[in-house]
């Protein structure tokens, strides 16, 4: 050091830096991991965090489905992966966007967080992927799935979470599983092994044409060639249906169906029917866009249900005769109202829940063959949705 000068004033050297390289010294990881350790994962997961609300009303619900636990597995015999846990699993995959239960699996195997959320040891061993293969038809033959989600819906709508006066209807495209290539004639023959090998031969479709009267997916049989618009191209898949209430955007029913051009219309009246039957809600008002503006959807709507339709008509003017023009021509006069303009501002939550579901929840192309292995991803992934929405509505509300 120069005489009469500190070091950190000699040139080139900065004193901040000789500051931090007196005040900490290196520290070297352990290479070796220790045999035992203790870990608490209550105190690890901080208190505000929105999975402790989605775990304690998850809880909730499946200690109500005791009895249709018990009806739905044997009483003698081994002892199997309990089905809350496999349900809540599940519930992991749709909020955190694990792309396959494989990858699910191998998750909770290394993650504190999914072991706590799953009520596993950190020692416990986890099951294998196969295990949701193996009770996915259980689940369907029981109606387990269907039943966590009404009664997640039944616990909004006891809350006062969920509004029973209006509600929106919307529907959408689920892209199957099945390549373009699978959609061949109905009753062809077997094609030889492609000269070329291999699983993935080259296909021309040039000049041919192509409609579900006479082609079907060998892939996934109950897939449709459809589209959402005339700019779009058409794609093997189905139909995915919500009813959604306008207050916070909870789904009170959801359904898959066969991509068809009446789909959208028949699934609202039945999903407004099994609300009414099963949570004795029946709506004041209905929003949905132009694809519902069929008269006699309108007529049904307005005098079997008795529900207020709010629903765009693309015509000035409606020309057509007898009761479902007459739905129409009411529908026309209702646009001028205020209630029709809120309503139709209210109804894209019903688009928000399928961009949510779509996005991080991964449905905007099915990962499963067959359609009700679909409506049952469909159930678990609105039921994680509406669990979410209900954690972060219970902690807005604590919050002064």
């Amino acid at each position: 050091m120069l005489f009469g000068m500190h070091e950190a004033q000699m040139p080139g050297v900065d004193g901040r830096n000789l500051l931090s390289r007196r005040n900490f010294v290196r520290g070297n990881s352990k290479l070796q991991n220790p045999l035992f350790f203790v870990a608490n994962t209550e105190e690890r997961l901080a208190k505000t965090h929105p999975l402790r609300a989605v775990k304690r009303r998850a809880d909730e619900v499946l200690q109500q489905m005791g009895r249709s636990f018990d009806a739905a597995y044997s009483e003698q015999g081994r002892p199997s992966i309990p089905p809350e846990q496999l349900l809540k699993a599940l519930l992991l995959q749709a909020l955190y966007s694990i792309p396959s239960e494989r990858r699910l699996v191998d998750a909770i195997n290394w993650n504190l967080l999914y072991r706590w959320f799953c009520d596993l040891d950190p020692d416990a061993a986890v099951w294998d992927a196969t295990t949701f293969t193996k009770n996915r038809e259980r689940f369907e033959r029981h109606g387990l799935v269907q039943k966590f989600f009404e009664r997640v819906v039944a616990t909004a709508l006891v809350e006062e979470y969920a509004s029973n006066d209006h509600f929106s209807v919307d529907g959408t495209l689920i892209q199957s599983w099945a390549s373009m290539k699978s959609f061949r004639p109905k009753n062809e023959p077997p094609e030889p092994p492609s000269p070329e090998g291999g699983r993935n031969p080259s296909v021309d479709f040039q000049g041919e044409r192509r409609s579900n009267e006479t082609h079907q997916s060998t892939t996934d049989p109950e897939a449709r060639l459809a589209r959402r618009g005339r700019q779009t191209a058409a794609r093997l898949a189905h139909s995915g249906h919500v009813l959604v209430e306008n207050r916070h955007a909870l789904c009170l029913d959801i359904r898959v169906a066969a991509a068809a051009g009446h789909a959208e219309r028949a699934m609202a009246e039945k999903m407004l029917r099994h609300v009414e039957r099963r949570h004795g809600v029946k709506p004041k008002t209905l929003g949905a866009d132009k694809g519902y503006e069929a008269g006699e959807f309108l007529r049904t709507v307005e005098e079997d249900l008795r529900i207020t339709p709010h629903v765009p008509i693309s015509a000035a003017r409606v020309t057509l005769r007898g009761p479902a023009g007459d739905a129409r021509r009411r529908m026309l006069n209702r646009m001028k109202t205020a209630a029709y303009q809120l309503s139709q501002k209210l109804r894209k939550k019903a688009e928000q829940l399928f961009g949510w579901m779509k996005q991080p929840g991964g449905l905007r192309k099915a990962r499963h063959v067959g359609r009700w292995k679909i409506q049952q991803v469909a159930y678990l992934w609105a039921a994680a949705y509406n669990l979410l929405r209900l954690a972060n509505l219970e902690g807005r509300k604590a919050t002064p």
